[in-house]
């Protein structure tokens, strides 16, 4: 199919016959495919024969973490106050380079806020769902996991095992039956997509 290598939307890309079919970034109208964004035309071969056509876009470059968005993140370093870490993922898009986030002691949970021992929520390495709050200092934001539904999401244990939540409070270790206090998130299907980074 002779197209166009860039594309912009409600473009004709080509014709829609029995060989070919649209994909991502396109759409179908009276026997042809369009463009429905602006991006880069892709065209490969999939199952008996067929041509897939898309349009991919290099959305990655440009997103940063935005006030109230939902962010998948590392933590880095737990001290009694904060605990640092890396963003890996801005909803389900991952993205290009890291930005560094801060979780402080009084944006762990809504309630008992004065009883929070950080070494008791997260642990260096958990892999935690957070919201963005602001951009705090020296260019790291601050995230929030006050919500049920943000909080550690995936923990490994002194084992090496990837540990698993038993309640709101506390993962086990499968393999030593161990359990560890941790924040733990209670996982809204949504999130299951992009929070095994």
């Amino acid at each position: 199919m002779a197209a166009p290598s860039i594309c912009v939307p409600g473009q004709r890309l080509g014709r829609l016959d029995d060989n070919t079919t649209s994909g991502n970034g396109t759409y179908e109208r009276n026997g042809f495919i369009y463009s429905s964004l602006a991006g880069y035309l892709e065209s490969k071969d999939i199952d008996d024969g067929k041509k897939l056509v898309e349009v991919r876009t290099d959305t990655k470059k440009n997103i940063v973490p935005s006030v109230d968005a939902i962010v998948t993140a590392r933590i880095t370093n737990v001290t009694p106050r904060f605990c640092k870490c890396i963003m890996l993922s801005v909803g389900k898009t991952p993205l290009n380079e890291p930005f560094r986030g801060m979780l402080r002691k009084e944006d762990v949970r809504a309630t008992e806020k004065d009883k929070v021992e950080m070494y008791k929520c997260f642990r260096p390495g958990d892999i935690i769902v957070a919201r963005v709050l602001s951009l705090g200092d020296a260019h790291s934001y601050l995230l929030s996991t006050t919500e049920n539904e943000l909080g550690v999401v995936m923990a490994v244990s002194e084992a090496g095992a990837t540990m698993v939540p038993i309640s709101w409070c506390k993962m086990k270790c499968p393999k030593t039956m161990s359990e560890e206090p941790r924040k733990v998130a209670k996982v809204q299907p949504q999130f299951l997509q992009y929070s095994g980074t």
